[in-house]
């Protein structure tokens, strides 16, 4: 079987799902009639934001020698001919080469896809926007595509919009590629052109599948594999994505390496040692199509009827208990009962996948109704098993009740997951304020923490993440950028020449990142400027924590590090939202701001005020004295026995940016 493996990858917005659609058309994979725009993202958000939020591969069928018309009849006549015949075999088989492709997420926050998306492939597309020309996106990508050791072929997109400096902007990207010009494709995916000698560059190109998990680069070096068995492999498959299906249990998206996998097969994760029969095995057409077996070098799923999400790890490998190829027979039961395949020869066994993800910003989610805790906690374990770089722990907040502490890759990543909850599993939510994990030095060692509640009362330091970003603008912005960079603490900073583009290198606080730099970045610049990063190291930093109490009580959830130059500002600020949102009592209620041992901020939300002499009618004016008196000593012990509630709705509002 022909088969070649590749993902597309840029920068957000340079137009990877509407060159997907058209590889769509030109293989005849999609009929006519059923196709629409950006056909690959299923989820509602991805159209409604215009952007892909998950990989998502599908298996072409690519007859090069074949005119688009004689494609697309053929396509009709396989999906009317398979319903009758599954075992339909196509004329000129020699020529047919299978072409799987993953698109994939072209925001920074979504990495993470793009890295899981490499470790399944052998070629990557790098796609630019003929009119944005190579962003930041561009170059991070280029660099993992890189890492992993793919055959990279470049194409500049959107040559329908006829924008000036194409030909600049090709010898650019031959220049990042180690390549001639002419070896660039121009194409168009709205319109189609180039789209169908990408797709012959493709097959000339791209190498045939590999039989590891490891990058061409490392596998010509590194074979732990025969050290563990005498003869041949086991069939394996690397899981580098997964969704929950009602019916189906846990589906898993793999690509397989050795070997083949059917439905009814016995099969175990290699890392979790986790036992289940094979329910069904079959492709992405772009939709579910079950087929007799999984073959090596091809890219589908295996629906494994598991239904708790713990029992599935993104970048575990699945191994069929068909050991007859060994030398000694192993099935899964020795494997978990007799532990004749011991860890360590699981361990081996396991194809090499990626790191674990390392959530940047953290953020408390807890139920609007407390009686749908349960319902929160089983909608974050389902998201979790296709988005796997969510982390999860419980958490506790005196005034929301019961949630839980997840961790993200970024803010849009939040952002993105929180509305999920809402539309795919109606759960409301309140969260707390974005944070990033703090290292607290002590006498007896280092703690972290994501909470300024957490912060012990004695401590020696503090130390922040920091972000190794890199930023890429027209020249003409520069000074705009430099102009407000200040405020974000940049450091290390570093600038070259691209063409008319600057590139600047920094470093700068991970919280500073994730506050509301992207949004001060695009005014400054007028949205032309774009950026990645990357995870660096810790810091000591010189930070102060703000707690805010409300009626000399301090509220847990409201209490944040800042920065100590801008502390005192950002407290009143905060202190000043708080009196306009809290509602009067009938007693005055002190608003503070507390840090270094003292009050930096103060506002009073006076009593409310009820006129007790109102049924007086003249008379003796002490008589109204007393009856003053006696309201003002009943609101002195109502102060001294207040406790402030902080409903949920108000909650919301605070932490609204």
């Amino acid at each position: 079987m022909n088969i070649r493996n590749f993902v597309i990858i840029a920068h957000i917005d340079h137009g990877k799902s509407t060159l997907a659609d058209r590889f769509l058309e030109e293989t005849g994979t999609v009929e006519k009639r059923k196709m629409k725009n950006q056909l690959l993202d299923q989820l509602e958000l991805e159209r409604e934001r215009g952007i892909t939020i998950k990989m998502a591969p599908v298996r072409m069928l690519w007859h090069p020698h074949r005119s688009h018309s004689e494609r697309s009849e053929e396509s009709q006549n396989r999906n009317s001919l398979e319903i009758r015949n599954s075992k339909l075999e196509i004329a000129n088989s020699k020529q047919e080469i299978v072409l799987n492709l993953i698109d994939t997420p072209g925001h920074s926050d979504f990495s993470y896809e793009v890295s899981r998306a490499l470790t399944a492939v052998e070629g990557a597309i790098l796609l630019v926007d003929a009119t944005q020309g190579i962003q930041a996106q561009t170059l991070a990508n280029l660099r993992a595509a890189e890492h992993a050791g793919l055959t990279i072929i470049g194409a500049v997109n959107k040559i329908d919009m006829n924008p000036d400096g194409i030909e600049d902007l090709m010898i650019q990207l031959a220049e990042l590629l180690h390549c001639d010009p002419e070896e660039i494709h121009k194409v168009s995916g709205k319109t189609g052109a180039g789209v169908e000698e990408l797709l012959e560059d493709i097959v000339k190109k791209i190498p045939s599948p590999r039989h590891s998990a490891f990058s061409p680069r490392e596998s010509a070096t590194s074979a732990p594999d025969h050290a563990l068995v005498k003869e041949k492999l086991p069939s394996r498959a690397l899981v580098f994505d997964s969704f929950y299906d009602n019916h189906k249990g846990i589906v898993a998206s793999v690509r397989v390496f050795n070997g083949t996998f059917r439905a009814g097969e016995d099969g175990y994760f290699a890392a979790s040692r986790e036992k289940f029969k094979m329910k069904e095995v079959g492709a992405f057409t772009p939709e579910l199509k079950t087929k007799e077996q999984l073959e090596e070098g091809e890219i589908g799923y295996i629906a494994t009827g598991i239904k708790d999400p713990e029992k599935v790890k993104i970048g575990d490998t699945i191994i069929s208990a068909n050991m007859h190829r060994f030398a000694t027979q192993i099935n899964a039961d020795n494997v978990r009962e007799n532990q004749r395949f011991s860890p360590r020869e699981s361990a081996s066994l396991a194809l090499p996948g990626y790191k674990e993800p390392m959530p940047v910003v953290f953020v408390s989610f807890y139920p609007d109704d407390p009686d749908e805790y349960e319902l929160l906690k089983n909608s974050l374990q389902k998201l979790r098993l296709n988005d796997s770089s969510i982390s999860i722990e419980p958490d506790m907040n005196e005034v929301l009740g019961r949630g839980y502490k997840v961790g993200f890759l970024g803010r849009l990543h939040f952002e993105i997951v929180a509305e999920r909850l809402k539309r795919e599993f109606n759960v409301s939510i309140i969260t707390t304020f974005p944070s990033v994990a703090y290292k607290i030095k002590q006498k007896k060692g280092w703690i972290h923490i994501v909470s300024a509640s957490d912060l012990p009362s004695e401590y020696e330091e503090i130390w922040e993440p920091m972000a190794k970003i890199e930023l890429i603008m027209p020249r003409e912005y520069v000074n705009n950028f430099f102009g407000f960079q200040s405020n974000f603490r940049f450091g290390n900073m570093e600038t070259e020449t691209m063409q008319q583009r600057t590139i600047i290198k920094a470093e700068m606080p991970l919280s500073e990142l994730m506050s509301d730099f992207d949004d001060q970045l695009k005014s400054a610049t007028e949205g032309y400027a774009s950026f990645s990063y990357e995870l660096g190291e810790y810091k000591k930093s010189d930070v102060v924590k703000v707690d805010f109490l409300v009626a000399s009580e301090i509220v847990p959830g409201l209490s944040r590090f800042f920065h100590r130059s801008v502390f005192e500002r950002e407290a009143r600020q905060m202190v000043e939202r708080l009196k306009d949102l809290l509602p009067q009592q009938q007693f005055t209620q002190a608003v503070q701001a507390q840090a270094l041992g003292k009050i930096i901020a103060r506002e009073t939300i006076p009593a409310m005020r009820k006129d007790v002499t109102g049924y007086l009618y003249g008379g003796d004016r002490t008589r109204k004295m007393k009856l003053w008196k006696k309201q003002k000593r009943g609101k002195e012990r109502l102060k001294e026995r207040a406790h402030v509630h902080i409903s949920p709705e108000i909650f919301r509002e605070l932490l609204k940016k």
